[in-house]
């Protein structure tokens, strides 16, 4: 096992299309760390480029303590999952599984005729690897089978059976649930999670969803435009969002921005939307930009019906008026669209509640979960 370190890496196609700019990251030993991002991020690139399928353009890149940019692709001990599985048809499950092993470690025909007792060594060996890894991936009854006689899920199990066997430094996935229904999705995910657990390799995953990487990760780096925004453990990302992007990006759904103004009355400081007000804490860092224009950012799940019993106080600084637009019913809950001023607003709301369409509710915010940008910079004030 082995961790990775990206130390000012770039990768530019053409002559300006920059892929990857300036990219920092330390991936420690055994860790679970997730890439995420929107399509044309960079994360892909930057996941080739520890596989060795692309070449930076400057920088440097580790594997362990080994500097790999000029290392091969078949000697950097690392093992690929893609997303379109990467089967070969005419292969029974058991050959896909055991194909690398055999040319990594079998040589040729002759010398296998000629060193018959090492080459059974070799071959006991690799079917060991090969049961051992369908065990644990629940395959074994469709070693014989040829891989259009599988599901996606099956499919996906083989593909990681294959790189399982390596016992590699470093699994590299790319995005490989995303062709699976989302009920297999979840149940894939969960068994991901355990695998990782169990053998503790080093393993960089990469998606554009959200809901997996908060999931999934030890740590997740959110990427835009080739520029890493924040890496951080999932809670910390969702709680202490670096800049605006990435208040938008994670969290479903997402985070609602207003523009809003910082003032300092009698009353205290607060955040004036024009619609409403909220309060601010007296040594809130928004201290700095009294007058100037600010992005407020309240997530949904922070907007709650304030005549239920709910996990804050209602006060009368904490309760807003909105009219309900939409009603999205999810069971538990739901998703309502509602409309302060000239606001349009998404909350989650308790399943219990009695708010009806076209009506005006009050709404009660958690003041501590208040988050304010820059409307300059877009990073967060805090």
């Amino acid at each position: 096992m082995a961790g990775v370190k990206f130390q000012n890496i770039c990768k530019v196609f053409g002559k300006d299309v920059k892929a990857v700019d300036n990219l920092n990251l330390d991936i420690n030993d055994g860790e679970f760390m997730v890439l995420v991002g929107p399509s044309g991020c960079g994360k892909t690139t930057a996941l080739r480029m520890i596989a060795g399928l692309e070449e930076s353009t400057s920088g440097d890149l580790y594997i362990g303590e080994t500097r790999v940019n000029d290392v091969p692709p078949k000697d950097r001990d690392i093992a690929m999952v893609f997303q379109n599985y990467a089967l070969y048809p005419h292969m029974s499950v058991y050959d896909n599984i055991a194909f690398g092993l055999r040319i990594r470690e079998l040589k040729s025909a002759f010398w296998q005729l000629t060193h018959l007792g090492e080459a059974g060594k070799i071959k006991a060996d690799i079917d060991r690897r090969v049961q051992d890894a369908a065990a644990k991936l629940d395959i074994t009854k469709y070693l014989q089978r040829k891989p259009k006689e599988l599901s996606g899920g099956q499919r996906q199990r083989v593909a990681l059976a294959r790189a399982i066997v390596r016992n590699p430094k470093v699994f590299l996935m790319d995005e490989p649930l995303s062709n699976l229904d989302a009920k297999l999705r979840i149940q894939t995910r969960a068994e991901l999670i355990k695998l990782h657990r169990e053998l503790k390799v080093t393993t960089i995953y990469v998606t554009h969803d959200q809901v997996e990487a908060m999931t999934m990760g030890q740590r997740i780096a959110v990427m835009k435009d080739g520029v890493l925004q924040q890496c951080d453990h999932p809670e910390k990302v969702y709680m202490a969002p670096a800049n605006k992007f990435v208040a938008g990006f994670i969290g479903a759904p997402p985070m609602n921005f207003l523009p809003a103004q910082i003032s300092n009355g009698q009353a205290g400081l607060y955040v004036d939307t024009g619609a409403f007000k909220l309060p601010l804490d007296a040594n809130h860092p928004a201290k700095q930009l009294v007058g100037k224009p600010v992005t407020l950012g309240i997530r949904p799940e922070a907007i709650f019906d304030a005549s239920l019993n709910n996990p804050i106080a209602t006060t009368e600084h904490n309760t807003i008026e909105a009219k309900v637009e939409i009603l999205e019913p999810l069971g538990p809950s739901y998703t309502a669209y509602l409309k302060a001023g000239d606001h349009p607003i998404q909350a989650t709301i308790d399943s219990a509640t009695r708010i009806e369409v076209d009506r005006l509710g009050k709404f009660c915010v958690n003041l501590d979960a208040l988050h304010i940008f820059d409307s300059e910079t877009d990073l967060a004030v805090r």
